[in-house]
């Protein structure tokens, strides 16, 4: 399994930031930067163990950046031009609820005190606000449940959970199309993810298990001929054709992050094959038989075509490529001391934090 190379993300990024675009490995300094990919590298970076300078180094500027696009409300900015103003409204959107993410990453796990005390003030303003979309309140939950590892009584978290699931919904019952709304959309696996997170964090058994139960659905929905067959770019519904395309990487880093928390919740062997398969969808087992990322590069390509891969390695692909290795990696790890362990019984195969 290979290891989360950041040479390319470093090579996409200058002193604002890293750009959203690219044309296959150069970057498409035209087209400016978005929170939300800072807010994903401020996430990779933060929980990557024993970080480089290069990796501390892109987390600082991600920081910046999260931190220059937050308003005094604590909502957000998305766009910002190649000359670094920031373009567009604030909003509670998709950028707000991943900068949440990303803060409340930085502040449970970076290695630094400035960077913890940064984002975790930010962190606090953010989450004064409320966002009516399920996926920005599923992206905030998973930052409001990081802050939580460090500070367990942190009310803005604990009310920002309780707030998330409202939003995001519950299961629509029935085994044919339990998806709490009409159609799967893109990171899907954030709602389940958030559902176990806020049940873990609030002391709600039920809530954890309907998280379990409807990320089950979707790895098998998911899944054709043992191998990841994830929702296309335009979304799919019951009757949706598969395989479906233009597939998306971050549908696949998603899964790998869902299935990393499940595992530390129940121990079934579905969430460790839902983390293999989502790394072996980048190394070519998916409906294209195509390799989803450049090992020279170290970037993830934009998207799965039925011809093969989009070659172009854009930031969100990468992060998510990132994102994924890192799951994979950690999971690759605990297996390696399960071996060396003595034997005592069945154990968990991940870490105890996703």
């Amino acid at each position: 399994m290979p290891r989360p190379n950041f040479g390319h993300l470093e090579r996409m990024t200058d002193e604002h930031g890293t750009f959203e675009h690219a044309d296959h490995c150069s970057p498409r300094k035209e087209r400016g930067y978005c929170t939300d990919d800072m807010a994903r590298v401020l996430v990779v970076t933060s929980r990557e163990p024993d970080p480089s300078e290069l990796v501390r180094e892109l987390a600082r500027k991600a920081l910046w950046f999260v931190t220059g696009a937050q308003g005094v409300t604590g909502d957000c900015c998305n766009r910002r031009d190649s000359s670094g103003h920031w373009r567009g409204a604030r909003s509670v959107g998709d950028c707000w609820g991943r900068s949440l993410w990303g803060l409340g990453t930085a502040a449970a796990r970076s290695p630094h005190d400035l960077v913890r005390q940064v984002a975790l003030a930010h962190f606090e303003r953010g989450a004064q606000q409320r966002s009516p979309w399920p996926r920005a309140m599923a992206f905030a939950a998973l930052g409001a449940y990081e802050v939580l590892t460090v500070r367990p009584g942190a009310s803005s978290a604990l009310d920002l959970l309780d707030a998330a699931v409202k939003v995001v919904g519950h299961s629509g019952g029935g085994t044919h199309w339990p998806w709490p709304e009409a159609r799967l959309s893109y990171a899907n696996a954030a709602l389940p993810d958030s559902m176990m997170a806020a049940g873990a964090a609030l002391g709600r058994p039920s809530l954890v298990h309907e998280g379990l139960d409807l990320l089950a659905w979707l790895l098998d929905h998911e899944t054709n001929d043992g191998h990841l067959s994830v929702t296309p770019v335009g979304g799919s519904g019951p009757e949706g054709p598969r395989p479906a395309f233009d597939q998306q990487p971050i549908e696949v880093a998603a899964l790998a992050d869902a299935c990393a928390r499940a595992a530390t919740l129940a121990d079934e062997d579905r969430w460790v094959t839902g983390i293999d398969r989502a790394a072996a969808w980048f190394l070519g087992d998916n409906d294209a038989q195509a390799l989803m990322w450049d090992p020279d590069s170290g970037g993830g390509y934009d998207g799965l075509r039925a011809d093969g891969a989009n070659l172009n390695q854009g930031a969100e692909s990468t992060l998510a490529l990132i994102s994924t290795f890192q799951q994979a990696s950690r999971l690759a790890q605990a297996r390696a001391g399960q071996q060396a362990a003595p034997a005592r019984g069945r154990r968990s195969e991940v870490p105890s934090r996703p």
